[in-house]
């Protein structure tokens, strides 16, 4: 297992692991997991490669001369390679339908298979196991992430999707009492359009949840070193280093929270593109938060966990990497599943996860200032 892993879990979780997994050898051209088929396990990778892939689209015409030209009816673009200590599978801890990706074999590997039933039992009955595990897997999607986004660098990119249902894997996840805590320990105020919230390359001092307005997300054009970028904003002297926008955060969203308390620093900035308001929860105040209510430290580490694997998806889909969503007008195909397709458990989640974040927007307003009051209205 990666140091990841190692450094996350305790000996214990360890042990537990390897009691009910199952060693598997897998041979190349083996296909561990396939788009669209039902996940049944969650690997990991002792030894050896696995590629990680998403099919192309058919309705695209250069798609189609390289499907003919290879005599396939399905491309596929790799993504991400996988190595020992990667984890393949995760989308079954999310609750999502069905696989969104292929991973395929390689080379010869091992793998690790943990049977879903028994992953899912552990995880609802050991809270401190599930904290440790859920961060554990924030910070592997959040390394290959990472690596995804320097294409955004110079990529063509795709139009942005909508953001909203990120309201639904935040608020619908934590408890009332979670959102009372934040309430009672997050400072509530107003942002001034153009305020820059996270610098890429800069530390994060604080989790955002954007409560009203909108915020852009932006990327440097080109790659530069972290003293570069972290001094880029104070040497009004030097060229500014150019920017491109990939995605606008919407009211409900989580800022600066993959995953917290990690060393690394800003992935992306963050500036505000109107007048928005914003509750700021100190950085030092959620980690003390964390490592004293077990129970906290799980939900909000599993919430870490399903941004960071939507924000992957996400990335996917800006990079026009054929993903299959549904477009107004097109005709529903049975045997497809939509990567924005909403199951009922999900669409009860939802309703929950709006009403809980329009009760933080009342008692908030309620507890507020006269500040909160103007700029509420």
């Amino acid at each position: 297992m990666s140091h990841t892993l190692l450094q996350e879990l305790t000996n214990s979780d360890i042990d537990w692991l390897m009691a009910v997994g199952q060693k598997q050898q897998v041979k190349a051209g083996q296909t561990l997991i396939e788009t669209g088929q039902p996940l049944k396990a969650l690997y990991l990778i002792i030894d050896g490669s696995l590629t990680l892939s998403v099919p192309q689209t058919s309705d695209n015409a250069l798609n189609r001369a390289f499907a003919l030209l290879e005599e396939k009816s399905v491309l596929e673009r790799e993504i991400a390679s996988l190595h020992s200590g990667d984890i393949a599978g995760d989308e079954l801890l999310l609750q999502v339908r069905a696989a969104s990706t292929n991973v395929k074999v390689k080379q010869l590997s091992r793998v690790l298979a943990i049977p879903q039933k028994q992953l899912s039992a552990k995880l609802n009955q050991d809270v401190g196991f599930a904290a440790r595990f859920y961060r554990a897997i924030a910070l592997l999607i959040s390394e290959r992430l990472l690596k995804l986004m320097q294409q955004l660098r110079s990529a063509r990119l795709g139009s942005s999707s909508s953001q909203g249902r990120e309201v639904l894997f935040a608020f619908g996840e934590i408890n009332d009492s979670d959102i009372d805590w934040m309430i009672a320990n997050g400072n509530s105020h107003t942002v001034a359009a153009g305020t820059l919230l996270l610098q890429e390359g800069r530390p994060v001092e604080a989790l955002y949840i954007l409560l009203n307005g909108a915020m852009s997300v932006t990327i440097a054009e080109k790659e530069a070193s972290p003293l570069d970028r972290a001094f880029a904003a104070l040497e009004s002297s030097e060229t500014p280093i150019p920017e491109r926008e990939i995605a606008t955060l919407r009211p409900g969203e989580f800022i600066g929270e993959m995953p917290f308390g990690d060393s690394r620093l800003a992935s992306t900035s963050v500036i505000t593109a109107e007048e928005s308001l914003v509750l700021t929860i100190p950085g030092q105040v959620l980690r003390v938060k964390l490592q004293q209510d077990i129970g906290f430290s799980a939900r909000f580490e599993r919430v870490v966990a399903m941004l960071a694997a939507e924000r992957f998806r996400e990335t996917i889909n800006r990079l026009g990497y054929g993903r299959r969503f549904y477009s107004s007008g097109q005709s529903l195909d049975q045997s497809l599943s939509y990567e924005d397709e909403l199951n009922l458990d999900s669409l009860d989640k939802l309703s929950l996860a709006g009403s809980r974040f329009t009760w933080m927007l009342n008692r908030l307003q309620e507890l507020g200032n006269g500040e909160w009051k103007r700029a509420s209205r």
